[in-house]
């Protein structure tokens, strides 16, 4: 890497953090849109677009496969918001067969049908009732809709004393009409957690998984096989993979001729495999240092799919960036496609007379994520839709650089085992402006949410927006995060608030010995247990001179409590059993030792967040303040776990500049000094008694 602060000829020297941008907040919202769920139905493609300056609401769209001229044409009535809160994260929110849509409306979580040649209005299929639905699946042979439900109405042991009583819905595999309002049949129950119903191609046989507490998805799930009735209920059933708790399994399904494929993560890495029904074993279809799958967040994530009888058309991430190939099913000949994608997922394909089609979402380090048109053996992409433009320049854009450090270099404490993390770093990058020599830019750590998941590394806005300001930025891949193999998605097994902290804090210190960053403005920022990992990272070590947190975790304790099901044990695996070990939670959390936080802190809060309430934000802002330490804290009306709206996607990050500018005593851009400041509580006092 060259040194970010060599002056360039033709470029105006400014301070880092002063540079006038390209971006603007109101380009993150105002043709920007969410991009998600793509599926082929015939020769159409259906994909949902959220639309913030719509107050988030999810919009379906279609355009015919060859149509090149084509825009999107949204296909239900503009009263419509497609959102499955299943789980609380959704997904896969709707189906589509033969024209006919089934889909979950965010407002009453309730299954509707819409036939737009035959129905003026969409038609209710399920009853009302505390319920939520996700992962549709049609059965063409019976006619009918089989779907996670997710049961809200109040589930207490009537016998146990009100203070040992457990509230949590249930969750099943059921069945619904297609064509009119009847009462679910149960097809499968009894275990914590349902997902990915698919009907075999004659009908005949059905496929899912299931898992239970305290396990999630990424841990350990099962893959099922039953055989149906006459009246579509399991005649028998066989848990053909997984079930030891140390094997997770991701995305069963049906190739055209019939047979059962899965991904897992037998042997460290998750590898595609089809299900041998003579000798009841799994064949191993790939076997790479690689993961064809990635942390089941939400319904209906999809990494392959079928292309034609013999060909799988799949994405993959290998040290952190995804990838395409084309794979034969019977030779096990796997085929990489060039493409100009770092980031790849919601493959979806349809195989034809010839070698089949497909359409994937991607995104590439100059380009924004898009729907993306494939026709296989051609090589040829094509846009259908994107989630944002710009008119940014190449000389604009800066471009992640992957890096790997020791953490154990830079913490003297750190805790045992391999102690190697990775990250992409992305240098201040603006074609007009340059910094004075000699002067090192300030540094935004980021550390992903999850803490089950992993950065992307496609054109981000949220990241350019700093960048071309004159800020670097390194986002982290800390020990646990996927993409890297089971094993070091373990690594952080009893570890948050420990690995995940060391690496944050590693990063930034390779970054400064490298001389690419100002140690004095170095700051980190998290959302959600990203958040965690920030309020942590301030409170027990001293390597941020500031942070930022997003609907961020400050006390583990309420999260083991007062979380939802689907997270409800999460922590017994990323920290212990609780309450057994209630001193470990209070150990780790920071609002037990935020006496030991003594730099500013910006606190961003959803009113509605259900996962993270706003109460962990508010204990946090009240200790800071009560202590006199610089902090603001800015909450959003109308906003759960991540912000949907226009006006908090922009405020959030305007407000995130202003408070760098006044924490850091550097002066906006004249264009950024429109800027509605901050209020930062405390930060005159500090300044005057020279604290900060």
């Amino acid at each position: 890497m060259s040194n970010v602060s060599s002056a360039q000829s033709k470029k105006t020297s400014a301070p880092f953090g002063s540079w006038t941008s390209p971006i603007r907040s109101h380009d993150l919202v105002s043709q920007a849109v969410r991009l998600g769920e793509p599926q082929l139905d015939g020769n159409d493609i259906y994909w949902i677009e959220g639309r913030p300056q719509e107050q988030g609401r999810g919009v379906l769209l279609k355009r015919a496969f060859d149509d090149n001229s084509a825009q999107g044409l949204e296909v239900l009535p503009k009263r419509c918001n497609l959102r499955s809160r299943a789980h609380e994260y959704g997904g896969a929110s709707y189906t589509v067969e033969q024209g006919v849509v089934y889909f979950v409306e965010a407002a009453d979580q309730r299954i509707y049908r819409f036939d737009p040649e035959r129905d003026d209005a969409p038609v209710a299929l399920s009853p009302e009732g505390h319920f939520r639905y996700a992962d549709l699946c049609v059965d063409t042979l019976r006619q009918r809709i089989l779907c996670v439900r997710e049961d809200h109405h109040t589930k207490q042991a009537a016998s146990a004393p009100p203070q040992d009583q457990h509230i949590e819905e249930t969750n099943e595999l059921v069945s619904l009409a297609c064509n009119n309002s009847s009462e679910p049949k149960v097809i499968a129950s009894g275990c914590d957690f349902y997902s990915n119903p698919q009907i075999s191609p004659d009908g005949q046989k059905l496929s899912w998984l299931s898992w239970n507490h305290p396990s999630m998805p990424w841990d350990s799930t099962q893959c099922w096989l039953a055989h149906l009735d006459k009246g579509g209920l399991c005649e028998t059933t066989s848990c053909v993979a997984g079930g030891d708790g140390n094997e997770s399994i991701f995305q069963p399904q049906w190739s055209p001729s019939g047979e059962l494929f899965l991904v897992s993560d037998r042997d460290n890495w998750w590898n595609i495999y089809r299900y041998c029904t003579t000798t009841t074993t799994l064949e191993a279809v790939t076997k790479i240092q690689a993961e064809f799958a990635t942390p089941q967040w939400v319904f209906g994530m999809s990494c392959y799919g079928f292309a034609g009888n013999d060909e799988i058309l799949a994405c993959y991430t290998q040290e952190g960036r995804w990838k395409l190939a084309s794979i034969n099913t019977h030779s096990k000949k796997m085929t990489p496609i060039d493409n100009p994608f770092c980031d790849i997922s919601g493959i979806r394909c349809k195989p034809t007379h010839g070698r089949g089609r497909g359409v994937i979402l991607a995104a590439g380090a100059n380009s924004f994520a898009s729907l993306i048109r494939i026709e296989l053996g051609s090589s040829e992409f094509s846009v259908v839709a994107q989630s944002a433009s710009s008119e940014l320049g190449a000389d604009d854009i800066s471009v992640a650089q992957p890096i790997s450090f020791d953490s154990a270099r830079f913490i003297a404490d750190i805790s045992s085992g391999p102690s190697q993390a990775h990250g992409f770093y992305y240098p201040p990058t603006n074609q007009h402006f340059d910094a004075p020599s000699g002067e090192a830019p300030p540094l935004i750590v980021l550390g992903h949410g999850g803490p089950t998941g992993a950065t992307e590394t496609g054109l981000n806005f949220k990241i350019q927006y700093w960048t071309s300001r004159g800020f670097a930025v390194m986002d982290v891949n800390y020990r646990g995060s996927t993409g890297y193999g089971r094993n070091y998605r373990q690594q952080l097994h009893k570890q948050w608030g420990v690995k995940d902290v060391e690496d944050v804090c590693a990063a930034a210190d390779y970054l400064i010995e490298q001389g690419l960053a100002d140690p004095e403005r170095v700051t980190i920022k998290g959302s959600s247990a990203g958040g965690y990992t920030v309020l942590a990272a301030l409170t027990f070590r001293d390597t941020f001179k500031a942070g930022t947190s997003l609907y961020g975790i400050g006390d583990l304790e309420t999260l083991a409590r007062d979380t939802h099901k689907f997270e409800a044990r999460y922590l017994d695996s990323l920290v212990g059993a609780y309450p057994e070990q209630q001193a470990l939670y209070q150990a780790r959390s920071p609002i037990h030792h935020a006496q030991q936080l003594n730099c500013p802190v910006i606190f961003f809060q959803g009113l509605e967040d259900k996962v993270v309430p706003p109460a962990q934000a508010e204990s946090m802002v009240a200790i800071l303040d009560a202590k006199k330490v610089p902090v603001a804290y800015v909450p959003f009306e109308g906003e759960g776990h991540g912000f949907r709206q226009a006006f908090a996607i922009a405020r959030a990050i305007d407000a995130e500049l202003s408070f760098y500018a006044q924490v850091f005593s550097f002066a906006l851009s004249a264009q950024d000094q429109a800027i509605e400041p901050v209020d930062v509580k405390n930060l005159a006092q500090a300044i005057s008694e020279g604290q900060h």
